[in-house]
């Protein structure tokens, strides 16, 4: 079988190190983020002329950068922004405790029961000659892996609304200078966010397999299965995450919409309205929080899937550390190819016109795409034995190194794939936008039902793109390769949340420029980030979803076979029953997150009525409106309206796998996943377009987009209308249905040895 180059003692300080490099990569960008002063008195020594000669005075001068007043208001705002989304996180977080600690005892409980609580050593599950550590200690170790996982999740959504915060009004305040200053303040912003998850979740993961492993020793499918709950807790913590933000932002956001832009005709984040403020928390507590903590669970689970794989492969059977350990090696390398291509955005090159915006957050993902391939091919080179074999459903497959470099290798291009391709379909650059931008001339019905199309037909090349990558990493290494295209797919997860988390800064940074009252010059700046921002959102969206269809299968290989089930079977009345009502699962959760940012809307849209039509002076602009009631509506809402669907996703796996058993399990995993991930495309795709096509017409780039417009004509309100109807799909059902589908799949895996020995209940007395 061979030996790999790279020796253990290298591989235990390569991957901690590229850990450490990540955090002290994300500290320095914020640093430099920090530079921007939120105090007048910076404000006035740079436009004094003491930075620069005096071109540089006049252009300060002329961008109103010696304006106090206009340093103290986005002061101000940041803090009511800041203020809102801690609030809400802090609230959020005391209900998801209480649901961690239920959920942890509840791994206990079940995983210890399996042995009668036994603490005597086991014969193992793939090889019965050797004896494992009991039952008990996996019970033990794997809630203290899930513990871990919602932590880690938590305090990677909790640091990047913080960041996401922190850099708001810097980015105001930096587009008086430019484009450029702005563009790269947004960015760095960014990027903090993203090298702290994927730094924090790789050290976390690290840090637990080496803890666990005193205890262990060589036992290391006991080992491996422990550490699966990592994963669980993750995505646990991320469905709430998303769900929960997602509710809030998308209710405030279609309250501001509806009464603002289209019953009292002002401008978007105009301070008038009191739903501005709650909308500008939103963004951060859902397209930022909820965005980290998903990524990080899907991370977290390719990770996890993978080494419960080759914890019974020959990495496992011959304790091969290096080996064992390659889809850490992988995410370590993901983390200097992604430092070393931000420095492109940063650094190398400069952003000097609206028109490079987009251009230049598109070559991130191709520069970071194709130094990942290289790095790919030379962690495989040294990290794995020449030929080597992987478990495949009860018989070992012999695989070559090369043949695994192409597994991660298609994972991570077909990523990019998916990418194009969505912000083809989203990106107002393009005929489908357009498209839909020109249905807006005959109202909001064919705008609608473009849009619904624009949607549906997007799917088709991300499901071939996700379809390849199955068969050629299956064919090549089986259910451990589909594992490490989805690790591939999210190798460059730095980048990737950089560029998204780089969305909802902009925007923030737009809605801060129109509070403070700032030129209608700087507010053009902002909206060319922003609508760069909406597009790489969508991207970003794409390749969590694409990720999570990769991970769940790879999940469901790992559960069928620990759940020792030798075929499934579509035939068996117990799997098609599973595989009907899975594929309806879906539906049944997109209603729920839908009618909640529905029914939370309704009571915003009637609050700000209510405040227009009874505050004396609020549409001439010199009374205050009341933002914290309308806060406080998106806070009750979204966190009574997360449970239900949580409770759907949570409880689904436990209640079909005690009553009904494996087989119907697996048949419920397989359903949701084939229709949750053509769901999630068409939603965030539909909700993009329309998002973007509203942003073309107000824009008015083009002679086209300027015969739909101005804002306020009739084709811009039906716009508006398409944008608040997609605001849910692509913010809220669309992003946790990629969660419904790993978290299913990963809570089977955690909870396999319980229901394989006292699973399906019900069919056992029938």
């Amino acid at each position: 079988m061979g030996y790999s180059l790279l020796p253990d003692l290298a591989t235990e300080i390569l991957v901690p190190l590229a850990a450490v490099v990540g955090i002290a990569f994300s500290l320095l960008q914020w640093s430099l983020v920090s530079k921007v002063k939120l105090s007048p008195e910076k404000s006035s020594e740079e436009g004094s002329g003491k930075n620069g000669g005096p071109s540089d005075y006049l252009i300060e001068e002329e961008e109103g950068l010696n304006d106090h007043n206009v340093v103290v208001k986005c002061a101000e705002i940041q803090n009511a922004i800041s203020e809102g989304a801690t609030s809400f996180l802090f609230t959020e977080y005391k209900y998801v405790t209480i649901f961690m600690v239920i959920f942890a005892a509840l791994i206990f409980v079940f995983l210890g029961s399996v042995e009668g609580f036994s603490t005597k050593p086991q014969p193992c599950t793939y090889n019965k000659d050797k004896y494992c550590k009991p039952a008990l200690a996996t019970a033990i170790f794997s809630t203290v892996s899930f513990l871990l996982g919602a932590v880690t999740s938590l305090i990677s959504g909790f640091l990047g609304m913080k960041i996401a915060t922190f850099a708001n009004a810097r980015t105001t305040l930096e587009a008086r200078k430019g484009v450029g200053k702005a563009f790269i303040t947004a960015f760095r912003s960014g990027a903090v966010m993203g090298f702290l998850l994927a730094a924090n979740g790789l050290l976390v993961l690290y840090i637990a397999i080496n803890l666990f492993k005193i205890y262990y020793g060589d036992d290391w499918e006991g080992l491996f299965e422990a550490i699966t709950g990592y994963g669980l807790g993750g995505s646990s913590m991320a469905l709430f995450g998303r769900v929960g933000g997602g509710i809030y932002t998308k209710a405030a956001d279609v309250g501001a919409d509806l009464v603002g832009k289209v019953e009292r005709n002002i401008p978007e984040d105009d301070p008038r309205n009191p739903a501005v403020i709650a909308d500008n928390v939103g963004d951060n507590v859902g397209d930022i929080a909820g965005m980290g903590s998903d990524l990080f669970g899907s991370y977290a689970e390719s990770s996890c899937a993978a080494l419960v794989v080759a914890s019974i492969s020959s990495f496992g059977i011959n304790h091969d550390f290096t080996g064992m350990l390659y889809p850490l090696l992988i995410s370590s390398v993901g983390i200097i190819v992604c430092l070393i291509t931000t420095l492109f955005a940063t650094d190398f090159f400069e952003i000097k016109d609206v028109k490079e915006i987009e251009p230049g957050l598109k070559k991130q993902l191709i520069i970071s795409t194709v130094l990942m391939t290289i790095g790919i091919a030379i962690v495989s080179w040294i990290a794995l034995p020449s030929s080597f074999t992987i478990f495949n459903f009860g018989v070992q497959k012999t695989v070559k190194n090369w043949e695994l470099f192409f597994c991660v290798a298609i994972g991570l291009w077909a990523g990019l794939v998916i990418g194009f391709v969505t912000e083809y379909y989203t990106s107002n650059a393009y005929s489908p936008v357009q498209d839909v931008a020109d249905s807006c001339r005959t109202g909001a019905a064919t705008n609608v039902i473009f849009g619904l199309a624009l949607g549906y037909k997007s799917v088709i090349i991300p499901i071939f793109a996700i379809a390849v990558s199955i068969f050629v990493s299956f064919s090549f290494a089986a259910m451990y390769g589909i594992a490490v295209a989805a690790l591939g797919m999210l190798s460059t997860i730095a980048t990737g949340l950089a560029i998204d988390a780089y969305g909802p800064i902009s925007d923030n940074a737009g809605g801060i420029a129109e509070m403070a009252g700032m030129s209608h010059r700087i507010r053009e700046r902002t909206d060319a980030l922003d609508a760069a921002g909406n597009t790489t959102a969508a991207i970003g969206k794409g390749f969590a979803i694409g990720s999570a269809a990769l991970v769940s299968l790879a999940l469901f290989g790992a559960f069928v076979s620990r759940a020792a089930i030798s075929t499934v079977d579509v035939l068996t009345p117990k799997v098609f029953i599973g595989l009907i009502v899975g594929a309806m699962l879906p539906y049944w959760f997109s209603a729920m997150t839908m009618k909640s940012v529905g029914s939370a809307a309704l009571k915003m849209v009637e609050e700000v009525r209510r405040q227009f039509n009874t505050i004396p002076g609020l549409m001439e602009g010199t009374a205050k409106p009341d933002y914290a009631t309308c806060v406080k509506i998106s806070t009750d809402a979204s966190i009574k309206e997360m449970i239900p669907p949580g409770a759907l996703v949570m409880l689904t796996p436990l209640i079909v796998g005690i009553f009904f058993g494996v087989e119907t399990l697996s048949g419920v995993l397989a359903g949701s996943l084939v229709s949750g991930v053509q769901i999630a495309i068409s939603a965030s795709n539909t909700g993009g377009a329309w998002d973007n096509a509203k942003k073309y017409i107000e824009a008015g780039a083009s002679e086209h987009a300027r015969t739909l417009g101005p804002k306020g004509s009739d084709p811009h309100k039906a716009a508006v209308i398409g944008d608040t109807i997609g605001d849910p799909l692509k913010d809220t059902s669309g992003p946790s249905l990629n969660i419904l589908i790993k978290l299913m799949a990963v809570e089977s895996l955690v909870f396999a040895p319980f229901f394989a020995t006292h699973g399906g209940i019900l069919f056992k007395y029938l």
